[in-house]
This record gives structure tokens, C-alpha cells and sequence, in this order.
């Protein structure tokens, strides 16, 4: 079967349904919480409007406490699990167009969600759509279950997996070929500061923002500051913007206040490298200037510990593994008041060899327990590995081999998918090899024949392991 040629077919029907997608925005919002929209408005919207894709086609589907969602095909005993999700991060800024408005150009279609992980779920959804379209016999059960809160904390896959059948194996349409088969472990560590004496200073930090989720690199970054600026300050930090490819806002908010903004460049907190953190950046600048007590205790663990080091030495923290590769710490989350809070949020991912409990130990040695008090914030989710000579693993290879030409190969990532979910589960594209990784960015794309091409080899997947 020519799983190419007919994939074709559907692009049209299948950008016309992302449009629709990518219209809801789905960021999980509690704050708007319903008995119908337990994780807000936009994830119920967005688990809804997919189900009707699939009813509208003849599908049977089951809605789970509007938290999760199921697509049946097949018959037999086995059930053979696809895991995606519908929920996306928050768009944040420096878009060029619309993010819940779906354009294309040079062939690539712009969207929140169109890489992660709207684009691929439908990519999963036409491949079954093609194969019930041809009569393929499916031999075991395949449900295709979306989620709407991977971004975050997984309440609505958790949800299902406690009250629905779960499958026996399974991947995940929401990482890159050829294949994903190790994850690294994922845990966020929230250090708060301890209040310092108080001192005379010149300047004092009166507050200290940025980051939008635990999983994203902060793309901005604000200080405000109260007190008396040195003459040449504002020259001072357009130099340092410059050396260091940021953006920098001086703004006058009072007599004798002002506010500083600094402008990065956002990223996935699996690879902090790919992006430009604004907030460490910010710190280390004001650590040249004579601040408060506290406000210098916070400024100077952000830039003495975090800026920079993605790899964690300077937390003490560095690791690696030579199947799953090295520990990476994304600050991402930072919020400082004179008088309230004054917190950061790091996301570490973590290969097999140590765990959460051994990392926060060694950050609050590093930056000393009369400093700060570190807690691993939520539940951390250990390494995941499935390995290579597994038949799911060897099957999904092939299959990407045959239909790309590529040859296949195991890999390992810092990113946190669905396909963990099942002692075997793997992540399976859809994003191809060589292309860069917009996922959490703005201006986030897919290329247009990259799904197409994911809708074949998902569909030639489906009916080799359903067999």
C-alpha cells in the first residue's frame, strides 16, 4: 500500500481541522475552572472539538471527565495505545502573527500547537482515518487518547489510566523521529529564600519577575528598583545588552523608581541552551550594583549559580550517563517582593543514575540551608527506557526506515511525553530529523509535508503492530 500517496489525500481536510484546533487556546486555566471544565475553558474546548472530528467520521469515541478523551478502531484482545495531547503552553510574546490563527508560509503552518502537539495528534488521527477509509483490518484495539493537561500535571492522563483500560504498549506522536525510547526523569525544584537582616543600601529591590511555566526558558525578564541610579546606569545596560544579544527597557515608574526589562529569547526547558534566559541575564547585571540585603542574597544566587550553566556544575548538580546522556537545569520561574515570596523555580531533567531527592539535597548544600529551603515541587517523574532490541522499538524503526529511507536509531531526551506513561511506551515523531526545535517558541511551525509524511508512516505503524 502506498501510504505516501494516500496520506496526500487528507491534507487538505487535515489543515482545515488544525485551523480549527489551533483556534482554541488551550492553556490549562483553573482559575476558570467548571464541573465541565475542570482544567478551564480551553482544554474542554479542545478535547471537544477533536472527539467531533472523530464522530463526525465514524469513530467511537469516550469523553472522560472532560479531562481526557478516547478514539476506538480495531478489535482483539491487545490494545495498542497512541497517547497525544490537545493543551499547549501559554503563547507568550514576540509572535509574528496570530498564534491561534493557523498561517501558512513556505510551506510551513504557523500555530500554537502546531508542533506541540495538535499538528502530530492529527497526524496519528488521519493515519487511523486512512486506514478505516481502506479497510484495513485491525486485529487489536487501537485507542488513540488525548490529553489536556501534558503541559503541566498530567491530571487528565492520570485520570484515564485510573479508570480506563490501559494499554499493553503504545507511543506517543509528540517528540521527533526516528524514535524516542528513553526519557530523561523530570522534577521542578522551588527554592525560597530566607530573609536576610536588614542593611542600608542605595538601592533596593522592590521586585523581580519572570518565566511563564516551569517548562519554558523565560523569554523577559522585569526588575524594579528604588533608590538613586548610578549616572552612567542606562549606558551601562546598553552595553551589556548588546555584548550579550538581549534587549533592554529602562522606564522611569516614579520619583525614585524605575524598571528594568530585559528580552531573551524563549526555548523548551528540555534543551535551556536553545534559548536565552532573560532572568539570569537581568541578575547578573544588577549584581554590579549595591543593593539590600536581600534583594543582593537573590541577585547573586541567580548569577552566581544559575546563569549560564545549563548542565548544573555550578549548582553542584552535574551528571551523566552514558545511555541517557546529561542532567539539564532550566531556571524558569522567578518571583521576588521585598516583604512576600522570593522564590525560583528550577526544572531539572535527569538521566538514570540519580533521582529528585539526591538533586535537591545537593542544590541546598550548594547554596546553603541557611540561605534557602529547596523542595521538589509536584511529583517527579523518574527516568523511562524501553530497550532497543524491544519489538515495539524495532517495529516503529523499520517502519520509519521504509517509509523515509532513513535509517533508524535509538535516542534519548530530556522531554517529558506521554509515551512514559506505559512501562512500554515510546515517543514516535512527529517532528522530522534535522529540524529545529520551535516547540514552546514563538512562531512555533510544522512543516506541511512533514505531517503528511507523519500520516503515513503513523498509519503503516498502526497496521504493522496491529496485525
Amino acid at each position: 500500500m502506498d501510504y505516501q500517496h494516500l496520506a496526500e489525500q487528507y491534507q487538505a481536510d487535515l489543515l482545515t481541522d488544525l485551523a480549527t484546533l489551533v483556534a482554541v487556546d488551550s492553556t490549562r486555566d483553573t482559575a476558570h475552572a467548571t464541573p465541565t471544565a475542570p482544567l478551564g475553558p480551553g482544554p474542554a474546548q479542545a478535547l471537544a472539538t477533536m472527539l467531533g472530528f472523530a464522530e463526525r467520521d465514524g469513530f467511537t469515541t469516550a469523553n472522560i471527565d472532560h479531562v481526557a478523551g478516547r478514539i476506538e478502531a480495531g478489535q482483539g484482545d491487545t490494545i495498542l495505545g497512541i497517547f497525544g495531547h490537545v493543551d499547549v503552553v501559554p503563547a507568550g510574546s514576540g509572535w509574528t502573527s496570530d498564534p491561534f490563527t493557523t498561517t501558512i508560509q513556505a510551506g510551513r503552518v504557523y500555530g500554537r500547537g502546531t508542533a506541540d502537539d495538535k499538528g502530530p495528534l492529527l497526524a496519528a488521527y488521519y493515519a487511523l482515518r486512512l486506514l478505516h477509509d481502506q479497510g484495513v483490518p485491525l486485529h487489536q484495539r487501537v485507542h488513540l487518547i488525548v490529553g489536556t493537561d501534558e503541559e503541566s500535571e498530567w491530571v487528565g492522563i492520570n485520570r484515564y489510566l485510573t479508570t480506563e483500560p490501559t494499554p499493553d504498549y503504545g507511543f506517543s506522536p509528540d517528540a521527533e523521529f526516528p524514535i524516542i525510547n528513553g526519557e530523561k526523569g523530570i522534577a521542578t525544584f522551588a527554592l525560597t529564600f530566607h530573609q536576610p537582616q536588614l542593611t542600608p543600601a542605595s538601592l533596593v529591590l522592590t521586585g523581580f519577575s519572570a518565566g511563564l511555566r516551569v517548562n519554558m526558558v523565560p523569554e523577559s525578564a522585569t526588575a524594579t528598583i528604588r533608590g538613586a541610579l548610578p549616572a552612567d546606569f542606562a549606558q551601562a545596560l546598553g552595553e551589556f545588552a548588546a555584548a550579550n544579544g538581549v534587549t533592554a527597557s529602562l522606564t522611569s515608574t516614579g520619583a525614585d523608581t524605575v524598571s528594568v526589562t530585559l528580552t531573551g529569547k524563549g526555548a523548551h526547558a528540555l534543551e535551556p541552551k536553545a534559548g536565552v534566559n532573560a532572568a539570569t541575564y537581568l541578575a547578573t547585571f544588577l549584581t554590579a550594583y549595591g543593593f539590600d540585603a536581600a534583594g543582593a542574597q537573590y541577585l547573586h544566587a541567580i548569577a552566581t549559580y544559575l546563569h549560564n550553566d545549563s548542565r548544573g556544575h555550578q549548582l553542584g548538580i552535574a551528571y551523566t550517563d552514558k545511555v541517557m546522556g546529561e542532567l539539564t537545569a532550566s531556571p524558569d520561574l522567578f518571583s521576588y517582593t521585598p516583604d512576600g515570596p522570593q522564590t525560583i523555580a528550577i526544572n531539572v531533567r535527569y538521566p538514570q543514575g540519580t533521582d529528585a531527592a539526591t538533586i535537591r539535597d545537593q542544590i541546598e548544600t550548594t547554596l546553603g540551608a541557611e540561605h534557602v529551603t529547596v523542595a521538589v515541587a509536584g511529583h517527579a517523574q523518574g527516568p523511562h527506557y524501553v530497550a532497543a532490541s524491544d519489538p515495539l522499538v524495532q517495529t516503529l524503526l523499520q517502519t520509519y526506515t521504509d517509509q523515509t529511507g532513513l535509517p533508524g536509531h535509538e535516542q534519548v531526551i530530556g522531554g517529558g511525553t506521554y509515551g512514559r506513561i506505559i512501562p512500554r511506551g515510546v515517543a514516535f515523531g512527529a517532528q522530522p530529523v534535522g529540524q529545529e526545535n520551535v516547540m514552546h517558541q514563538a512562531n512555533e511551525y510544522m512543516p506541511i509535508n512533514a505531517l503528511i509524511q507523519a500520516v503515513a508512516i503513523y498509519a503503516d505503524a498502526i497496521a504493522r503492530l496491529a496485525q
